[in-house]
């Protein structure tokens, strides 16, 4: 097994320290040595490192009833910029933060059907990019890096996206080609990990040791935080449930095998579930997958049966699958996260727990929270600006890299 060097710890103290400050920001050092586990020396002289690179700043005292009076410091959110890049197969969304994650700038450039070749993705990101950097009137030098998250399994440290099944994708060097368009230092991980991060720091994964963020887009995963960490896997594959078998002999997925959970329960198969159900009704649109899942919402608002059905029937799914998760991982909490989830809300909600109640077993679903994310902006967006945030502190002390790319395949410490 390989081990962490002092780099890599010092780099996940310096992490775990920032996060912590944008979480409960003013606070004081002792405080802080509580909240990680460090030692008040070791929080010290890393929060000394912070000021001088200018990512926090003193902000006064807090009151005391007697002794000395702790010093407060909290994050300077102009002292840097980050971006978030979410690659989708309908879309690509690019968000800028300040360095306390507030959203300053958002760009989308939409994606066609059959464009999904890596050029073309590759230009969509890059427009995108520019485009927040101008609105926000950034200056270059002040992009700590770019965080980009691409569907399907990444290698990391290489900058790869190793395989992407909705795009067939095999061995794209997604970030050298980025890194022709990108003058940042480029950081590449998966939805999964993103939207999985973006709860532990601010949403309902939140203080949990044990939580399980379920992706609901046109493809489906799910982000796995265990032991209050992120958990990757050895070859950062975990949490690939949506290939994972629902139905013996059942749809055909992009993967090559039968059945899959996103075959049921991706927006691809809620549209199969609706034309299964009604083959000619007018909520469906053949080759648009948001118009389909916004007309579902609008259906059952209005208490239209076949839109009714449709969410049922795919909640039914839904909660079979979560109901393994429930059983195998036994966590505090699942999140239901991403567009597909954030737009039939509630109501999918309710039925989703039905199901899952009726599946699994009673101990584990009794100490398991299932619940919509409450993240108000796109936590893929959120999630990725974070591993930017990551390799930035990880190059603190480093001599600037003369590859655009190097700072994505240097080895990071384990995020949040």
């Amino acid at each position: 097994m390989k081990r962490g060097t002092s780099r890599d710890i010092r780099t996940a103290n310096r992490y775990e320290v920032l996060r912590q400050i944008i979480a409960e920001s003013p606070t004081s050092r002792q405080e802080l040595a509580t909240a990680t586990g460090l030692s008040l020396a070791t929080v010290a002289t890393l929060v000394g490192e912070l000021l001088e690179l200018r990512m926090l700043t003193e902000v006064g005292f807090e009151d005391s009833a007697g002794g000395r009076p702790r010093g407060l410091v909290a994050v300077n959110a102009t002292g840097g910029a980050l971006i978030g890049v979410d690659i989708a197969e309908t879309y690509v969304r690019v968000e800028l933060f300040d360095l306390a994650l507030n959203v300053l700038a958002r760009a989308d450039e939409d994606m066609r059907p059959g464009e999904s070749r890596p050029e073309q993705v590759v230009g969509h990101v890059a427009a995108a990019v520019g485009s927040v950097v101008a609105q926000a009137g950034v200056e270059g030098a002040r992009v700590l890096g770019v965080g980009v998250s691409v569907p399907g399994q990444v290698d990391r440290d290489r900058g790869v996206a190793e395989y992407a099944p909705n795009w067939d994708w095999h061995d794209v060097p997604l970030l050298d080609l980025l890194a022709e368009h990108i003058a940042y230092p480029l950081y590449l991980d998966n939805p999964l990990r993103a939207c999985a991060v973006a709860e532990l720091w601010f949403g309902a994964a939140r203080g949990r040791g044990d939580a399980v963020v379920v992706n609901l887009g046109t493809g489906v995963g799910a982000g796995l935080a265990l032991g209050g960490g992120l958990h990757r896997g050895v070859s950062n594959s975990a949490g690939e449930w949506g290939h994972t078998t629902l139905v013996l002999d059942g749809r055909l997925c992009h993967c090559g095998n039968h059945g899959c959970v996103e075959t049921y329960v991706g927006a691809p198969g809620i549209m199969l579930n609706l034309r299964e159900s009604s083959p000619g009704s007018a909520l469906l649109h053949p080759e648009d997958q948001t118009a389909t899942i916004d007309a579902l919402a609008a259906g059952v608002a209005a208490g239209d049966p076949v839109a009714l059905k449709v969410v049922r029937d795919t909640a039914r799914y839904l909660g079979a699958g979560i109901s393994d998760l429930v059983n195998l991982l036994n966590p505090e909490v699942v999140v239901l996260s991403s567009w597909v989830a954030a737009t039939l809300g509630e109501p999918l909600l309710r039925e989703v727990r039905e199901a899952v109640a009726r599946h699994a077993l009673r101990r584990p679903y009794a100490a398991t929270e299932i619940v919509l994310s409450p993240i108000p902006t796109d936590p893929v967006c959120l999630g990725a600006a974070t591993f930017a945030l990551e390799g930035a502190l990880q190059s603190v002390g480093q001599r600037p890299a003369a590859k655009r790319a190097a700072p994505a395949r240097s080895r990071t410490a384990p995020s949040a």
